[in-house]
């Protein structure tokens, strides 16, 4: 099979959810759990100059909604309303759904001393034995409450990684192990608790071999992606080529997964089994940098023709475009980007700037973007927008908003 580049384009979009209809009425959990399934993962990032990272996917595929909503999905119980969502890594740490937690066993076996710093925790053996216990005893609770509790080391005194105590490494390292989880966050401070007391018994009792939770998540990333490359399929989930390429053989043989080719990808395509190729470009939104259709940058590229990089750690003069970018989707096509910030005191969503790529028109796109901005900022309990100087858009962007 053969797809044009426009195609694979629009196959991805709608794989996405973006040709879908925005719900008419409120965002209801059961939506957020249809857009679970979908995109399976909501990327953490502690970021905050415009809305944390993983409330944004949501907005921009079904408008805006209560954020509580989600923040009881990832970090409260109850018997009417069981958790749904649960914080591991995913892509990077993502939330994920809870019922999918067993598909990263095996990562949790190779993260049994961490993901990084592994070195501190292998010579704080016996520090970890006291965080499980004083987190038995304790309940859900920081690092830093952790950390008094035992009273591991004077306060302030730091070990030699990113200004981190041991305690903070070692419960790092249990969370990466599996043994502890997310119970809640206050202020995005990660509490840790007792994994089998935060997750149903039986998602804690399942055990997936890693061929197998390899196979699923392969085809995960295909149903997410809609069509893509192995090096795309690898990403979704940060999987290995030696763990991909014989998932991807069985997924062929087995059917799920067709080859495709592309007009100009280098590397081949594999297309989801049963996936509609959409007849015309559909989807507008506003996408975070963290939003699943655009964090592997190489495909963002190769899909839309869209050069993106996130400049948060780049000096300030040095950046083309600004601090935290949100690239603007019109009907399926990449066509501009804004530099965006929550302005409290003032009560607006600032625009610091806003660009339009090479050949596209200001005029065309100020109109869809103003209505996107207002929609965001309703969103976010913001009553204004406010336009910048910076880019080819301002004039015609503040003209749409009046």
């Amino acid at each position: 099979m053969r797809l044009t580049a426009a195609q694979a384009r629009r196959v991805a979009v709608a794989a996405q959810g973006f040709a879908d209809a925005k719900p008419a009425g409120p965002v209801t959990r059961a939506h957020l759990k249809r857009l679970i399934a979908r995109i399976q993962v909501l990327q953490l990032d502690s970021v905050s100059v415009s809305v944390r990272a993983h409330y944004a996917p949501v907005f921009s595929r079904l408008g805006p909604y209560d954020r509580d909503l989600l923040d009881r999905a990832a970090w409260s119980h109850s018997a009417r309303s069981p958790r749904l969502l649960v914080e591991y890594w995913a892509h990077e740490a993502a939330l994920m759904a809870v019922d999918d937690w067993p598909l990263m066993r095996w990562r949790m076996r190779e993260y049994s001393h961490g993901r990084w710093g592994t070195e501190i925790v292998k010579r704080n053996a016996k520090l970890a034995e006291d965080i499980v216990a004083a987190v038995a005893e304790l309940g859900p609770a920081t690092a830093g409450q952790i950390e008094a509790h035992l009273e591991s080391e004077p306060r302030g005194r730091k070990g030699p990684w990113w200004d981190r105590s041991d305690t903070k490494w070692v419960a790092e390292a249990l969370w990466s192990a599996g043994v502890l989880t997310t119970a809640t966050r206050i202020g995005f401070a990660r509490h840790y608790d007792l994994t089998e007391r935060v997750l149903p018994p039986e998602v804690v009792a399942r055990h997936v071999d890693e061929q197998q939770a390899v196979r699923e998540l392969t085809l995960r990333a295909a149903t997410a992606l809609g069509v893509a490359t192995e090096a795309d399929l690898r990403d979704y989930f940060r999987l290995g080529a030696r763990q991909v390429k014989p998932a991807i053989a069985d997924l062929v043989a087995a059917g799920e997964i067709e080859p495709v080719q592309v007009d100009g990808w280098t590397a081949p395509g594999y297309l989801r089994a049963g996936q509609t190729v959409p007849r015309r470009d559909r989807g507008t939104a506003l996408l975070c940098p963290f939003d699943p259709l655009i964090f592997f940058r190489p495909r963002v590229e190769r899909l839309f023709g869209f050069h993106y990089r996130i400049e948060i750690y780049t000096p300030a003069p040095k950046r083309r475009f600004g601090y935290y970018v949100w690239p603007f989707l019109v009907d399926g096509r990449l066509v501009g980007r804004v530099d965006l910030k929550a302005d409290r005191a003032a009560g607006a969503l600032h625009v610091a700037g806003a660009f339009c790529e090479p050949g596209e028109e200001p005029a065309r796109i100020a109109e869809p973007l103003a209505a996107e901005l207002t929609s965001m900022a309703g969103w976010l309990g913001l009553g204004d927008v406010t336009v910048g100087s910076r880019g080819q858009l301002p004039r015609d962007l503040a003209t749409a908003l009046r």
